[in-house]
């Protein structure tokens, strides 16, 4: 190991902070970069998802192979995608994986190999090594294992220098790169689940979201929104970013243009959160522990049955299953109220479900009250206002 100390100091010189995820080899690695003193820098957490149980848990489904390219780079991504909620800083994330099948103390049919993947911003890089069987002992290929994955660490750091793999003639080694599309691709092809956007910076993948969310399709954005999102951060709490999915129930996806242009409507100070969540059941599974401040028109449709569609045409139940899911996530809703041909309903006009009232806290009308709407905008041909 001493001989990889001066590549491992560098690394932790890096302003790159990684969760490292390592299955069926790989721990000598973590070892070794937890033994080198300011590990603190780039270590944020290890994950060792051995079993079955805890593989299925770490990526939220079981791979078809516990030792392939597919499941290294799926564990690269969940653990980018943990060390970006861990992130104090703008330091960049790193998801580092292994999955391997190496020696043990029982012969093996199959090939000693191990997939080490990084996952950060830019691209992912995936090794493929398969080892000489019968050359080395469990421990030897451990050593290389290790050694690869302090290479493809120190690589994905931006660092340029060679780690002594230890490699034979019977060994045999592949690197591949798969750049990342530009983060609206990600977001639209599903391999972003949300982006944070404010003007004048770049699209954030999977970037920081508030405690409260206004969701909406801001076509166009106007005054009522804005007010709407003072009036959640007056009340208890920190105020709200705005969310916009780019996806509808009943109409085609936004388009790129559309999108831009939606956001060129907001304010620098302002944050916007896409994503392709065009339902309040996905956006709380997406966000569990999250206020949505909503309007009074959106919580009469939340607890509509006809909008979930049940086993059986069992509507009624559908939406009962499905409120105590967003409960037992911890959702919230924030109701404003808003004008209805003429008569102003609140809270108290929304039937909510035995039991659900809790989920449910009012914006009282004292605190805000606008009869625009934006599809009332549309119809007269005005521009969105500023407050």
């Amino acid at each position: 190991m001493e001989d990889l100390r001066p590549q491992i100091e560098r690394i932790h010189d890096t302003p790159h902070k990684s969760v490292v995820a390592v299955s069926g080899a790989g721990t000598q690695a973590v070892a070794w970069l937890l033994g080198v003193s300011g590990a603190s820098r780039t270590i944020l957490e290890v994950v060792v998802p051995y079993g079955r149980l805890s593989m299925t848990g770490f990526l939220g489904f079981g791979p078809k192979q516990s030792a392939s390219a597919d499941t290294a780079r799926k564990l690269a991504q969940a653990a980018f995608r943990k060390a970006k909620t861990q992130l104090e800083d703008e330091s960049p994330a790193l998801g580092l994986a292994c999955a391997a099948t190496i020696a043990t103390d029982r012969p093996k049919r199959g090939e000693h190999r191990a997939f080490v993947a990084t996952w950060s911003d830019d691209a992912t890089v995936t090794y493929s090594l398969h080892l000489s069987k019968g050359l080395r002992d469990r421990a030897g290929e451990e050593d290389v294992v290790s050694r690869l994955i302090v290479s493809a660490l120190a690589s994905a750091s931006g660092l340029d220098m060679e780690v002594h793999l230890g490699l034979t003639g019977g060994d045999f080694l592949t690197v591949a790169r798969d750049e990342r599309p530009d983060a609206l691709a990600q977001l639209l092809s599903g391999e972003a689940r949300w982006l944070t956007a404010q003007p004048g910076k770049p699209l954030i993948v999977e970037g920081p979201v508030p405690d409260a969310l206004l969701s909406g399709s801001f076509n166009p954005l106007h005054h009522g929104h804005r007010g709407l999102a003072q009036a959640a951060t007056d009340l208890p709490g920190e105020g709200p970013a705005y969310e916009l999915s780019v996806t509808n129930v009943d109409k085609p996806p936004l388009k790129r243009e559309e999108i831009f242009r939606r956001l060129a409507q907001f304010d620098s100070g302002e944050t916007v959160v896409l994503t392709t969540a065009e339902t309040f059941y996905k956006k709380a599974a997406l966000f569990p522990g999250r206020t949505f401040v909503i309007g009074w028109d959106t919580a009469v449709r939340l607890i509509a049955p006809r909008y979930y569609q049940g086993e059986s045409g069992d509507d009624e139940t559908a939406m009962l299953n499905a409120l105590a899911e967003m409960w037992a996530g911890g959702a919230r809703f924030l109701v404003a109220g808003r004008r209805d041909e003429d008569v102003y309903k609140t809270l108290a006009d929304v039937p909510i479900p035995q039991g659900f009232a809790p989920m449910f806290a009012e914006v009282p009308e004292a605190t805000f009250r606008e009869d625009i709407s934006s599809t009332e905008l549309r119809s007269q041909g005005r521009e969105p206002t500023s407050p």
